[in-house]
């Protein structure tokens, strides 16, 4: 499994400079041969692997970009280059199927007597066939092994090469045996087939440049996964999405409302190795720590920070001598309410007994200030 930008850019080189010298030997000939042996359907296939040649340069050049690190300019990386690509292909190969689609409706009404082919054009269709065919199973391979939608796309244009090239075949068979036009009916077909990949590869581009989420039973095993996390009571505004040949997943996790800011950064952490490690196109998480559901619950955006609170609790307390030496004080903003927490040190209560005293004066004093729900005291 390869796993680096560069190589990843390797492997699409590879595989798109072995399909331009295919493409590059395959529109001479089906040109040249076209002309010289009367074939006018081998002439539209050359020009159908001159489009195999502009789309070549496409994942070149989008290869070259999608490969670079993440900038300030793109702090997500480039890998949207690639998806790019896949539309641009997707409409080179939809541009494709129309073209052979009204080639084919123009020779059926076409009046004019055609000519019949020569017979080494037969053999030109046939090594189109067998080359592009395995140049689309070549290019799927490494597609597959490096999970690139912008090489899938290629490789479907390769194969609807391949099938154009099966309906020249036919077509040249045809005229030679006093069928001339059997080819223009399978050609009509064929570009319908075309269209259809185009549109196929198009639509799932265009979802990823809108950020469509992944597929429902992806997602759903993602929660599941999250869920099973011990520390993990419950998820919300769980969103994913693609770029390129990567997944990123952003979510909301419920966890023990007062538990400390590094025990709840430690189980982010933990959600965030456990779905990178167990989803393979998964490589970016970010995870929100709620101690509540903040869809369900009172909000608590209207609040007083710490700084404020702290003002206005001092301003009781100081009402109250007894309360002077309070220290480290917590605060947990929870249901649209602040419950406070702090200690008292033992050492300045002249008897234990004064601690249910102290314990009730802390209580009156803090709940005084209007945003407070619970007020806690603790002896250290």
């Amino acid at each position: 499994m390869l796993h680096t930008l560069q190589e990843r850019k390797h492997e699409i080189n590879k595989v798109t400079l072995w399909g331009v010298a295919v493409n590059v030997a395959l529109s001479v000939a089906k040109l040249v041969g076209g002309v010289f042996g009367q074939s006018q359907a081998l002439v539209a296939d050359g020009l159908h692997s001159l489009s195999d040649l502009a789309s070549d340069g496409m994942v070149l050049l989008a290869a070259r970009h999608a490969s670079e690190d993440a900038d300030d300019e793109h702090p997500y990386g480039h890998a949207r280059f690639e998806t790019i690509a896949t539309v641009g292909l997707a409409i080179l190969l939809i541009a494709v199927g129309l073209f052979i689609a009204y080639d084919a409706m123009q020779r059926l009404t076409r009046d004019s007597a055609i000519e019949i082919p020569a017979v080494y054009t037969l053999w030109i269709a046939a090594f189109s066939i067998f080359s592009k065919e395995a140049l689309y199973h070549y290019t799927r391979i490494v597609a597959n092994r490096i999970n690139s939608s912008m090489l899938r796309a290629n490789a479907w244009h390769h194969r609807s090469d391949a099938v154009s090239s099966i309906v020249v075949l036919i077509g040249i068979a045809g005229a030679q045996m006093n069928m001339p036009k059997l080819d223009a009916f399978a050609a009509i077909v064929v570009a319908l087939m075309v269209i259809k990949i185009g549109y196929e590869l198009g639509y799932s581009g265009v979802q990823e440049l809108v950020d469509a989420a992944l597929d429902p039973q992806v997602v759903e095993k993602i929660r599941g996964r999250i869920l099973a996390h011990e520390d993990v009571r419950e998820l919300h505004m769980l969103r994913t999405r693609r770029m390129g040949h990567n997944a990123l997943v952003d979510v909301h996790i419920m966890v023990a409302p007062k538990l400390s800011v590094s025990e709840g950064h430690h189980i982010s952490e933990a959600v965030e190795r456990t779905l990178i490690d167990e989803f393979e196109e998964i490589n970016d998480v970010t995870v929100h720590i709620d101690p509540e559901d903040d869809e369900q619950e009172a909000h608590n955006r209207n609040l007083p920070s710490r700084s404020e609170l702290i003002i206005a609790l001092n301003r009781e307390w100081q009402q109250v001598p007894e309360l002077a030496a309070i220290d480290d004080i917590t605060l947990h903003y929870l249901s649209g309410k602040i419950s406070v927490e702090a200690n008292f040190p033992l050492s300045v209560l002249a008897s234990l007994d004064d601690c249910a005293r102290i314990k009730q004066l802390f209580h009156d004093a803090s709940m005084k200030v209007s945003s407070v729900g619970a007020a806690e005291l603790s002896f250290h």
